[in-house]
C-alpha cells in the first residue's frame, strides 16, 4: 500500500509517496519526472544498495551518477562544486532534473545544487533514511553547511516529487534510525499530543522496524510538515515551530565537528535544552519534560551532551542562521503538542537550562 500526500504550493505543488518497494516498483519513481536528462545523486554507503534500482528504473534515459563521500562533513560548498561540475562536463540543460539518493545531507547538496544550476532545475527526494524520510525530504529547504555554522549557505527550492521506500530503513545502522526518531518526536510535541502518546505506546515497535508503525509515523510527520509548509512555505511564521531543538542542535553539532553527534542526536539534546528552558520559564512543569527526555532515552538517544561548556554552546548558537536584528530566537513549548517562538531568555536563565544537560545526573 502507498499512502500519498500532497504538498499545496499552488503550481508547485508536489506528492509525497510512502510505501514498501517504491524503489523496485517503477511507477511512482519513474513518473516522478518527464525529464530526458537525469543525475543521481547518492554516496558511496546508498550506491552499492540502491543506485542500481534507480538506475534501472531509468535505464531508457540512461541516467548518469555521481557518488559522494559519506558524512554530515562533506555537506559543504567542495561537494555542491562537485555536483556543479558533474552537471556542467555532462552538458545538462535547464530542463534536466537531479534525483537525490540517500539521507539528509545528499538532499540537501542536491537540492541545492537544483536551485543552483542554470538558476533552477527540477529535482526529485529520493530519502532512503527515517530522519529525511519525516523531515528534511519534505518543505524545500536545502543548504550546505560552513565550517562555523550549519546551513549557512541555501535556499528554498522545492523538489517536484518524495518518493520514500520505507523498505531502505532495514539496511539503516541503529543509531541512524534512532537519529531519525528525534524528529518524529518533534512532530508529536510541536503540534500534535496525541501522536506523542502514540509514540510513547509505540517506540519500541519503530525501533524494530514494524512495517505498520513505521507507516504510521512517517505519514503523520509528513501530513504535518506539508500542512506547515503551505501555509508558511519561507518561514516567516509557524515553520519555525520545526525548529524545535535545532539552534540548540546545530551549535552541538557543529561544535562536534559534525562527526561526534548525528544530527538526530544534537537535535534531541537540544529538544530537552528547550524544554528546560520552557520549564524554567514556568511554562510546563517538570513531569512534561521528564516524559520528554524517557521518550528519547527509550528511542536510543542521548539526553545529555558531555564534554562541552556551556559558554562554548552560547556563543555558537548566536552564530545561528535564524538570528535577526532582534536577536536570537527560540522555539519553546507550553505543553506537550504545543510550541511558540519568542527571543531567546536572559544569558543566566539559558545557561541554567543548558547546564543541565551537560552532563549525567548522578
Amino acid at each position: 500500500m502507498t499512502d500519498t500526500i500532497t504538498v499545496s504550493l499552488g503550481q508547485r505543488s508536489y506528492p509525497i509517496h510512502i510505501g514498501s518497494g517504491l524503489l523496485s516498483a517503477g511507477n511512482e519513481l519513474a513518473q516522478s519526472t518527464d525529464a530526458t536528462q537525469l543525475l543521481i545523486i547518492t554516496n558511496e554507503i546508498v550506491a552499492p544498495l540502491y543506485l542500481d534500482r534507480v538506475e534501472q528504473a531509468f535505464a531508457e534515459r540512461e541516467p548518469k551518477s555521481l557518488i559522494l563521500p559519506d558524512g554530515e562533513q562533506y555537506k559543504n560548498l567542495d561537494s555542491f562544486a562537485r555536483i556543479i561540475d558533474e552537471l556542467i562536463e555532462g552538458g545538462f540543460h535547464r530542463d534536466a532534473c537531479i534525483l537525490a539518493l540517500g539521507g539528509g545531507v545528499i538532499g540537501d547538496l542536491a537540492g541545492y545544487a537544483a536551485a543552483s544550476y542554470q538558476r533552477g532545475i527540477d529535482f526529485v527526494q529520493l530519502p532512503t533514511t527515517l530522519l529525511a524520510q519525516v523531515d528534511s525530504s519534505v518543505g524545500g529547504k536545502t543548504a550546505v553547511n560552513h565550517p562555523q555554522a550549519k546551513n549557512m549557505i541555501g535556499a528554498f527550492h522545492q523538489p517536484v516529487a518524495v518518493i520514500s521506500d520505507t523498505d531502505t530503513l532495514g539496511t539503516l545502522p541503529q543509531r541512524e534510525l534512532s537519529a531519525g526518531l528525534a524528529e518524529v518526536i518533534k512532530y508529536g510535541l510541536i503540534e500534535d499530543a496525541e501522536f506523542f502518546r502514540w509514540l510513547e505506546d509505540n517506540i519500541a515497535a519503530l525501533l524494530a522496524l514494524d512495517p505498520e508503525a513505521l507507516r504510521v509515523a512517517i505519514r503523520r510527520c509528513c501530513e504535518i510538515k506539508a500542512l506547515i509548509v503551505a501555509q508558511d512555505e519561507l518561514e516567516h511564521g509557524k515553520r519555525a515551530l520545526l525548529n524545535l531543538g535545532h539552534t540548540f542542535g546545530h551549535a552541538i553539532e557543529a561544535l562536534g565537528g559534525y562527526g561526534r553527534w548525528l544530527h538526530g542526536e544534537a537535535v534531541a539534546i537540544g529538544m530537552l535544552m528547550a524544554a528546560e528552558t520552557s520549564e524554567l520559564l514556568g511554562h510546563i512543569d517538570r513531569a512534561v519534560t521528564e516524559r520528554i527526555g524517557e521518550l528519547i532515552a527509550r528511542a536510543g538517544l542521548p539526553t545529555h551532551a558531555s564534554g562541552l561548556s556551556v559558554s562554548a554552546i552560547l556563543d555558537r548558537m548566536q552564530l545561528d542562521k535564524k538570528a535577526g536584528k532582534a536577536g536570537l530566537k527560540l522555539v519553546l513549548l507550553d505543553g506537550l503538542g504545543s510550541a511558540y517562538v519568542c527571543p531567546a531568555p536572559d544569558r543566566p536563565l539559558l545557561e541554567s537550562s543548558i547546564e543541565r544537560r551537560l552532563s549525567e545526573q548522578p
